[in-house]
């Protein structure tokens, strides 16, 4: 099975990265809505089959690793079919900056469009495909929505951001596999590990957490969306930011791209 180098892995991030912030502004909302959606139904294919197994049989961590396991088949979705991801271009884009192949205004533009993006595309499925057409409106997945959203909420600023640190580590750390595969099937196991194991220790991803609580709304758990924006979505995606940005992409571009850029 062929894959690249971790410093090859860098040079390809910085082209990737590059490419990234030269897409116009309409790309990157409908890319953005794309890997939303695709997340998102990782999210919801992560309730129906990880909420719908007897944990008091199983045992708790059997239940968080199922709810794990299926999740990732939303980044291989944003990876392998294409689209744009906020957490991914943390650790794609930051690095093509540092070393001098992208600008930093193209990053700025790429976070926000994509940003707005994906919410869309997040909020179109919770709505649309997982509250409307009833999938989530039964037990157990009715409570079990109910519960992730007020949990999401009820947590201090400092340990969603933390969390949040955590979960986009792991999750560029993902990218960075996929990148470094050559083939479809090494890239679907590096992307599968690293975001299993993200969110089976409930690490938190913004754009997930677009999906997750809005949905928990729409189903009538005690929480708002001031609740969703500022409890939740802030110290999450600042979190996200550092774990992409700083502990992917600009310590990977310190130890392999500093000579490359």
């Amino acid at each position: 099975m062929a894959f690249k180098s971790p410093k090859t892995i860098v040079e390809t991030a910085f082209n990737i990265g590059k490419a990234k912030t030269e897409l116009s502004i309409p790309k990157m909302l409908v890319l953005g809505f794309l890997a939303g959606a695709f997340i998102a139904f990782g999210g919801l294919l992560a309730i129906v089959v990880g909420k719908g197994v007897n944990t008091e049989m199983l045992g708790v961590g059997i239940g968080k690793f199922i709810f794990g396991g299926v999740f990732p088949v939303g980044l291989m979705l944003v990876v392998i079919a294409g689209s744009e991801l906020f957490t991914g271009n943390c650790g794609l884009i930051t690095p093509a900056c540092l070393a001098g192949k992208a600008k930093w205004s193209g990053l700025l533009k790429n976070w926000v469009f994509v940003y707005i993006g994906n919410f869309i595309g997040s909020l179109f499925v919770a709505y649309f495909l997982a509250y409307a057409t009833g999938i989530t409106t039964s037990e157990p997945w009715l409570s079990a929505s109910q519960s992730i959203a007020v949990g999401k909420v009820s947590k201090s600023f400092w340990a969603l951001f933390w969390r949040g640190v955590g979960c986009n580590w792991l999750v560029c750390l993902a990218v960075w596999l996929a990148v470094a595969s050559d083939d479809i099937i090494g890239k679907v196991w590096g992307i599968w590990f690293p975001i299993m194991a993200f969110v089976a220790l409930g690490f938190e991803h913004s754009i997930a957490n677009m999906f997750f609580i809005p949905l928990g709304i729409f189903l009538g758990a005690d929480v708002t969306w001031g609740q969703f924006f500022i409890t939740n979505l802030i110290p999450v995606t600042l979190g996200n930011i550092v774990g992409g940005g700083f502990f992917v992409g600009t310590i990977y571009w310190w130890l392999y791209g500093r000579e490359t850029g």
